[in-house]
């Protein structure tokens, strides 16, 4: 079956807001995101070949060197599924923007082997 690469995109602006959130408002938001992306991975749990996990501040190396850079992928996981469209429905309404401030989910499909 074909897998997907699902990169999990935040704006940075929006990272800031939700940090400036009082401390008792971001730990709701936390609480309740979190038992909903648990309930999400149990849901799709079979369709999820590696569960990835969310990532930090970005370094980028180009021809001219490594700097620090700014992007908007916060995290990843791989997954399968018939087509791009049948992936990209596992993270309709998913909590990284129906809870958090994510701003969605780009699913790319492998064109080479992907890992496994």
């Amino acid at each position: 079956m074909p897998r997907f690469l699902a990169v999990y995109t935040m704006q940075p602006d929006a990272v800031a807001r939700f940090r400036r959130l009082p401390k008792a408002e971001q730990d709701a938001i936390d609480a309740r995101g979190l038992q909903q992306w648990t309930e999400w991975q149990n849901r799709n749990a079979a369709a999820i070949v590696d569960a990835g996990g969310m990532v930090g501040r970005t370094t980028r190396v180009t021809k001219d060197g490594i700097a620090p850079a700014t992007n908007q992928f916060c995290g990843y996981l791989i997954v399968e599924a018939e087509s791009a469209e049948a992936a990209a429905r596992l993270f309709a309404n998913h909590p990284h923007f129906s809870v958090f401030p994510g701003d969605g989910v780009d699913i790319m499909p492998f064109v080479t082997e992907p890992p496994k």
